[in-house]
């Protein structure tokens, strides 16, 4: 048995009648010319429509763009006591993600995936263990770190970055934004 027909209300079939007049047809490959475009009927006369509630903008507005992250650089928004507690390693990390072994592709999708994942739950400090690598400059991981949190999908949620221990620069502290 076939689903019953919905009926149309008066205010669809209007709805859907004003819709229809705004548009026009594609031009078609045979060359027929397409008609002109019917413009709308000029609106009713405000005293005549009840008054439409207001309606947030779907886009909000676009924030300031952060500043560039730097690993030990004391960013703005972090008092210094906090500031020195995080710098010297005094402020415990919450979370911590090993990326020892990892390709640089593999080792990108866990960070993003560990910070997103860390903002959510409202954590405010984690540590990112990269591994000191071979040569002067270090591994690929760790040479990538600084340019993946600068990223525009991964630097809104950061506030700060630095190396728990000057000696070691294998590992960076996090200090994750807080959700308003």
């Amino acid at each position: 048995m076939p689903p019953r027909a919905r009926r149309l209300t008066d205010a669809d079939k209007a709805s859907w009648a004003s819709y229809v007049r705004l548009i026009a047809p594609l031009p078609s490959k045979t060359g027929v010319p397409a008609p002109a475009p019917v413009l709308p009927d000029p609106p009713p006369p405000a005293a005549d429509l009840p008054p439409q509630p207001r309606v947030p903008p779907l886009i909000a507005r676009p924030r300031a763009k952060p500043p560039v992250l730097s690993v030990g650089v004391q960013p703005g928004g972090v008092d210094s006591a906090t500031w020195q507690r995080f710098r010297t390693g005094k402020l415990p990390a919450v979370r911590r993600l090993d990326l020892h072994g990892m390709t640089a592709q593999r080792a990108f999708h866990a960070l993003v995936a560990f910070l997103r994942t860390a903002h959510a739950d409202q954590v405010r400090c984690v540590e990112i263990i990269t591994g000191r690598g071979s040569g002067e400059s270090g591994g690929v991981i760790r040479r990538e770190l600084p340019f993946w949190l600068n990223l525009p999908d991964i630097r809104p949620l950061i506030l700060g970055a630095a190396h728990p221990h000057a000696l070691n620069q294998g590992s960076v502290r996090l200090i994750l934004r807080r959700i308003r």
